[in-house]
């Protein structure tokens, strides 16, 4: 019954035998009797490999009331523990006592106080063990794992790389490497060793999910979803892959089968805090807030210190305008957890910083500072950012929003300059005149889509707002329908009248179910919809846009601001930003050619400031709706606002960020030469 010394150790360590405890029973030497203790050895080891853990466990007392000195003995005793759910650490330390020179005794106790949360106290017997014996690598790489659940990919890197100098086929070690460098943004060499890990085992559905999540942070979905997939059949009841499947899903827009892979995940981990949190989070994005809160104080109800269900009630209230309850949860984060990334900046999006508030700066620096994963660091170096431009110090404020986009870039695919060039000049070759505004068939409904149009950060949260503050008109937010469809009808043989009419249908029946009874109009405020204008046009010809224009400088330099999706590759690099505004700008110059004047509205952003009744008053006729003054008290509609300008939709219009880019002339480069045509 005793395994082969190449056999896997039935104290679960995941190494060889002769590895682990056989090593014990080896380097203790003979105890007083051997062959009476050889064979009460091997009775023990078929208790063990029987899953008889209680008669194991009082065999197990008797003989060291015998052999009280037994390393081994004492080892096969905190197994036996461990396996009914008690507790094991006081037997792994008398084995320790009793073979103090074997580094596999402080590796096996390492693993055991590392599993009951004792971290601190596992680091420090890892370290001992590999004082005792440098070449162990199954410290090395436990230790590295360790450092990944402390939040040290810096570390966790090292002890990986040192546990694969000694083999480089730990598949466990070059796992732990390609996370550490996926959380330190090394996107590269973290697909290089994800791939690595991926042919050591083919079939292992970690190593699958691994590479999916080095696609995601990569900025390609699709192919990390595809890993996931696969991962999934291997191996289909693992929570974790359901939940990094539902991420991707999410970061495409695709919310309602992200919702059902979280939905998936709970089932299999009905009491994970964290899972509910994040079907929390794309229930908001979803616009389900009261679902998302029920799943947020579901998380908490679990774990009452949950960070990130108060991170998600916080946004929730911000969402509603509620800023002063927002910032309260914000601050009860913080209070659990200090290091908290996301209410640190939460708090800077939900009010306008002040002197006052000169202290976060310092406690945000201080942790933007110390070793982070690049994600968190990144986080911070926006906020910072924010916080320094409330007060005035524009030098500093831009240093960390070039250092977050430094992070973003690195982590990031690559921008297509020339691929976005293709892209739009084959739509201003393919969708002409003609084209746009042959006769088809429309869709009969009780509501007309209204598709508010332009830049990332151009104003259109602000229009939206307006829109909906009207009785008759539905907001429903930035909706991520048409850009798949639009690409594969671009790419390929383009969509008949009957398939253009059916993708019509399909849109329509995705808002209709929101609206209420009463809205004759729906508000999509995804700006990037500009791209697809024509194919959208092409498919619902009574749909009307209202395109926002705004100084190419203040907006570009607003978007280099803020944090957006991995898949924006071209908002971490201002040249790139200068080529995507003049591809948008002659793509925009083509739809206004195209168009007549009753389909298509442009409204400058800098006008809908300064003369805002004269430009809502337009907007409202283009859409043939009567003037209602709740239009100009946009900032008190309640309903929920999930997109970066929640906070400013909801104050007085204000015009301090007009002519913002002066601030930053000095660092502006090539925007500088970026003006509005006419200028």
């Amino acid at each position: 019954m005793r395994p082969g010394r190449n056999d896997p150790c039935p104290c679960g360590s995941r190494r060889r035998y002769k590895r682990c405890c056989g090593q014990l029973n080896e380097q203790v030497g003979p105890a007083p009797g051997p062959i009476a203790l050889a064979h009460l050895m091997q009775a023990l080891q078929g208790l063990l490999h029987e899953g008889r853990n209680l008669e194991l466990e009082v065999a197990l007392r008797e003989a060291l009331r015998a052999h009280p000195s037994n390393a081994v003995l004492w080892q096969l005793l905190g197994i036996a523990l461990a396996r009914q759910g008690k507790d094991p650490i006081p037997a792994y330390g008398e084995a320790v006592a009793c073979a103090p020179s074997e580094a596999a005794a402080h590796v096996n106790l390492a693993n055991a106080l590392a599993r009951s949360g004792r971290l601190s106290e596992a680091e420090a017997r890892y370290e001992q063990a590999l004082e005792l014996d440098p070449r162990c690598a199954e410290a090395c790489t436990n230790l590295a794992e360790l450092y990944l659940e402390l939040n040290q990919p810096d570390a966790a890197l090292a002890c990986a790389r040192r546990a694969l100098e000694i083999s480089d086929v730990l598949l466990a070690a070059r796992m732990t490497e390609a996370t550490a460098l996926l959380n330190l943004g090394r996107l590269d060499e973290a697909t290089a060793s994800s791939e690595h890990a991926l042919k050591l085992d083919p079939q292992g559905a970690e190593a699958h999910d691994l590479r999916g999540c080095v696609f995601l942070a990569r900025g390609e979905p699709e192919a990390a979803i595809a890993s996931f997939d696969q991962a999934l059949r291997l191996t289909p009841g693992i929570a974790a892959v359901h939940a990094n499947r539902a991420r991707a899903l999410r970061s495409l827009g695709r919310l309602e089968e992200a919702i059902s892979g979280y939905g998936q995940a709970l089932q299999l981990r009905p009491s994970d805090p964290a899972l509910h949190a994040e079907l929390a989070t794309t229930l908001r994005l979803g616009r389900r807030a009261l679902e998302a809160e029920g799943a947020a104080r579901t998380a908490l109800a679990i774990a009452p210190d949950s960070t990130a269900a108060h991170v998600v009630l916080a946004e929730l209230a911000a969402d509603f305008g509620r800023f002063a309850d927002a910032q309260k949860l914000f601050g009860r984060a913080i209070e659990l957890d200090s290091g908290c990334v996301e209410a640190w900046v939460g708090l800077t999006r939900v009010r306008r910083l002040g002197p006052e508030d000169a202290p976060w700066v310092g406690t945000a620096a201080r942790l933007a500072a110390q070793p982070l994963p690049a994600s968190r660091e990144m986080l911070l170096r926006y906020a910072l950012g924010k916080c320094l431009d409330d007060l005035g110090d524009y030098p500093g404020a831009f240093a960390n929003f070039a250092r977050a986009n430094e992070i973003g870039k690195r982590s990031a695919p690559a921008f297509d300059r020339a691929g976005l060039s293709r892209l739009v000049e084959r739509i201003v070759d393919t969708q002409g005149p003609a084209w746009l505004n042959a006769s088809r068939d429309r869709h009969d409904g009780p509501r007309r889509p209204i598709f508010v149009i332009g830049m990332l950060r151009s104003g259109t949260s602000l229009a939206e707002q307006i829109l909906a503050s009207h009785p008759e008109v539905f907001g429903a937010g930035e909706r991520s329908f048409w850009g798949d469809r639009a690409v594969a009808a671009i790419a390929g043989r383009g969509l008949t009248d009957a398939e253009l009419l059916e993708l019509g249908r399909q849109y329509l029946a995705h808002v209709d179910a929101e609206a209420p009874a009463g809205a004759t109009w729906v508000v999509d405020k995804l700006p990037t919809n500009f791209l697809w204008l024509g194919v959208i046009r092409a498919a619902l010809p009574q749909a009307r846009f209202i395109h926002l224009r705004r100084d190419p400088r203040d907006t570009c330099l607003s978007i280099y601001f803020q944090n957006f999706e991995a898949i924006n590759a071209y908002t971490h690099d201002l040249a790139d930003l200068a080529h995507y505004y003049r591809q948008y700008r002659h793509l925009m110059a083509h739809w206004c050619a195209a168009l007549p004047a009753e389909v298509l509205l442009e409204v400058p952003y800098e006008s809908l400031v300064h003369e805002t009744v004269q430009c809502v008053d337009r907007m409202l006729r283009f859409l043939d709706l009567p003037w209602d003054v709740r239009c100009l008290e946009f900032d008190r509609t309640e309903r929920q606002v999930v997109t970066a300008s929640r906070w400013q939709v909801r104050q007085k219009i204000y015009s301090s960020s007009i002519g913002r880019w002066r601030h930053y002339s000095e660092f502006l480069g090539p925007l500088a030469e970026l003006t509005e045509p006419g200028q």
